[in-house]
Order: C-alpha cells, then sequence, then structure tokens
C-alpha cells in the first residue's frame, strides 16, 4: 500500500520509489537486529527513531542521513492518512543540517559542443540530437524528457507538455535550435517503429531502436558517451545539462522566479542553488550598474 501512495498520490520516479521503499526496510531490519523487533509500525516512537538516526550517523553523511529521514517522514505520514497511527513521531525529530553543494553544469561552450557531438544523418544521431537540445533549451528533468508523448509536443509554439514531480503538470517553451532538431527527428521516428515486436502506435517521443520508450538509464549512457566524443573533461550526466540551462539563463539576467517556474521547482530555495554566478559576472554587473563604482581595476586607462 505505501509503494502505491508513493506512486500514484505522491507521483514519485520508480528510482526515488525504490529508494524510499529500500530506507523503511532497512528502519525495521535496524530494529530486529537492536531487539526491538515487537515494535509495529503503528508502536514506534520517537526514541526508536532517534536510536536509528543516532546509528545511521555512526556510519553515513549527513546527506544520507537526511535523505533516510526523508522516506521515514513519508513512511509516517502515509500511516497517519491512513488511521494506523494519530501522529507522525518523525515531525519531532529535527533534520540533520546538509551543506548546500553547487550543481555541477558546463560552461556555454562545453554545452554548446555536447549538443553538437552527434554526427551524422542517422535516425540515433538526429534522435540524439533532438534530445540534447531540447534538455539543454528547456531544462528538463531526464524523467520527464523520456516521459514526453507525441501530442505534447507543440512545434508550431515551440512549446512541450511534460509531467513533472509530484505530477504537476507544466508547459515549458524551447528554442529555434532545439525546433529544428526535433523536426528533423520526427522525420526520421517512423523508421524506429520498423523494428521486429515495435508498437507501430506507440507514442512516445524518444525511441531506442526496438522502437521502444527510451529509458532514463539509457539516455544517462547516450549522455556519457557524447561527453567523451565531445572532448568534455567530465563525466556528464542528464542533469548536468538542467543545472547548466538554469545557470546560463540566470548568467544572461533571466530572473529567478521565471527560472524556478522553467524548471517546476516547489521551492524557490532550491531554484537559489543556481545563483553561483562567477566572480567575473559579479563584477561586470557592479561595474556597469553602480554610479560611483569607477573604472575597472584591470582597466587601462590609455584605452580611453
Amino acid at each position: 500500500m505505501f509503494e502505491a501512495y508513493l506512486r500514484h498520490e505522491r507521483g514519485l520516479s520508480d528510482h526515488t520509489l525504490r529508494a524510499y521503499l529500500r530506507d523503511v526496510q532497512a528502519f525495521f531490519a535496524f530494529l530486529a537486529s537492536a531487539e526491538r523487533e515487537h515494535r509495529s509500525a503503528a508502536e514506534v516512537d520517537s526514541a526508536d527513531l532517534r536510536a536509528y538516526l543516532a546509528h545511521l550517523f555512526r556510519r553515513n553523511r549527513a546527506v544520507t542521513v537526511a535523505r533516510k529521514q526523508s522516506s521515514l517522514k513519508a513512511f509516517f505520514r502515509f500511516l497517519v492518512k491512513r488511521g494506523v497511527r494519530s501522529e507522525n513521531p518523525m515531525q519531532a525529530i529535527q533534520s540533520p543540517k546538509v551543506e548546500q553543494r553547487i550543481p555541477g553544469f558546463l560552461g556555454e561552450r562545453e554545452a554548446e559542443k555536447l549538443v553538437e557531438a552527434p554526427q551524422g544523418q542517422s535516425v540515433l544521431s538526429t534522435r540524439e540530437r533532438a534530445m540534447l537540445e531540447l534538455l539543454y533549451a528547456s531544462g528538463l528533468r531526464v524523467s520527464e524528457l523520456v516521459g514526453i508523448e507525441l501530442n505534447h509536443l507543440d512545434l508550431a509554439q515551440h512549446l512541450v507538455r511534460v509531467l513533472g514531480k509530484g505530477g504537476k503538470e507544466r508547459i515549458v517553451p524551447f528554442g529555434q535550435a532545439a525546433h529544428d532538431a526535433l523536426l528533423a527527428y520526427l522525420r526520421e521516428r517512423r523508421t524506429l517503429l520498423r523494428a521486429k515486436g515495435a508498437d507501430p502506435h506507440e507514442c512516445a517521443l524518444f525511441l531506442n531502436h526496438r522502437g521502444r520508450r527510451l529509458t532514463a538509464r539509457s539516455v544517462g549512457r547516450i549522455l556519457a558517451r557524447l561527453g567523451l566524443e565531445s572532448g568534455v573533461m567530465r563525466r556528464v550526466h542528464p542533469h548536468m545539462l538542467r543545472h547548466s540551462f538554469a545557470t546560463h539563463m540566470l548568467d544572461r539576467g533571466a530572473d529567478i522566479r521565471s527560472i524556478q517556474e522553467l524548471l517546476g521547482h516547489a521551492s524557490l530555495s532550491t531554484t537559489q542553488r543556481y545563483t553561483h554566478l562567477s566572480i567575473e559576472t559579479l563584477l561586470e554587473v557592479y561595474h556597469n550598474a553602480h554610479p560611483r563604482a569607477g573604472a575597472r581595476p584591470d582597466d587601462d586607462p590609455s584605452d580611453h
């Protein structure tokens, strides 16, 4: 029942759902090993939870403990909703403070090299180019990308409808480069449906070589390969293009609340991770905008 709640009411991805279930199972395994196996889900109290979290802190980083704590909070919230418990014992337990890491992102030139990495006229090359252009153009999560169906795409208006976290739908724009790449792929997409066993009525936008919906894992492998081929000197993953999209938009003056809407973030604090403008950019803005900033320290007066 908890799995169905996570999948249908919370709208979690398969990957996140499995992590939540593992975390809850690990908690009850701890209770059994600590001779608390008599505890049912309805009987667990904050002392049991604190003992478990202390056990976790001796073996894990704060970010891992915070994730497991989130899983348990969701589990006990589910029990309260189903009437198994009257309260959520996790409410009395404070989450560990986790240091916010700046997400990895590509420079503008790196991103350009990556999206241009797929070469040739094969259907798989045109598919890869369309995927990369759309990821970078719209800042989509990989789960959103592979979930796109043909009728979610509005090429005339340069818009795509995606289903984000928690089953929340949003409309995201894309530019001319993504439009052209998508159009080129759609002209060839039907050839993938000729594979043996393929469903000729498959509605997924992005297909694998067998004519079936492309998976998030396959997209990850494709990007890792194309990252190497493009000469990017670190491992590229799908979320890196999402981070790059947000960073480059902010660097070029986009409003943070607009970025929040485009990314589908429920909280502005999540989007604020991307406000890591380079010191060079900040200096440029300062010296161009402040009336008493004067010349930049590295300016040569003879140039004026």
